[in-house]
């Protein structure tokens, strides 16, 4: 009988739940996530853990920054849609869209109240009319709210 209530226990302390990990004494793992693919073979950093501020979370360089809003009005695109986008992951670095208008990651441009920009686009796999994220550095380039819900306008490049 005495068996059976040590069973549970045994199997609790291989457990890796951080909530549980106190109770025997083992350290919490931090997983790692790996980097999302993309175009720009010099990726910024992601920001450093003790991240806080807008600023410490956009490791974008002013190189990356001019070269996003360098439009080239003469190559204008295809127009994919519009889309309401919210803040992605501000620790995925980079000026990105992640969007269901495309199924590749593919160079392309947005436009918000009449700022436009050079961005990456990335496939979401949500259903058309899911919504997109948008970097951090993206929509600060964009003067966009940062808490907000804006429409972008997306376009190929």
């Amino acid at each position: 009988m005495r068996a059976f209530l040590i069973l549970p226990v045994l199997a609790l302390a291989g457990c890796t739940s951080p909530s549980l990990q106190g109770i025997f004494g083992t350290e919490p793992v931090q997983p790692v996530a790996a980097p999302a693919p993309t175009l720009d073979p010099t990726p910024p950093p992601p920001p450093p853990t003790t991240a806080t501020t807008v600023d410490q979370f956009d490791t974008t360089t002013q190189e990356d920054r001019d070269a996003a809003t360098a439009v080239d009005e003469s190559d204008a695109g295809e127009a994919l849609g519009t889309t309401i986008a919210s803040l992605g992951s501000p620790t995925d670095p980079g000026i990105w869209l992640e969007t269901p208008l495309v199924d590749e990651l593919t160079p392309g441009r947005v436009a918000y109240q009449g700022t436009e920009i050079n961005i990456e686009l990335r496939p979401s796999g949500g259903a058309p009319g899911s919504g997109s994220q948008i970097s951090l550095a993206a929509m600060r380039l964009l003067n966009a709210p940062l808490t907000g819900l804006p429409e972008i306008e997306v376009f190929t490049r």
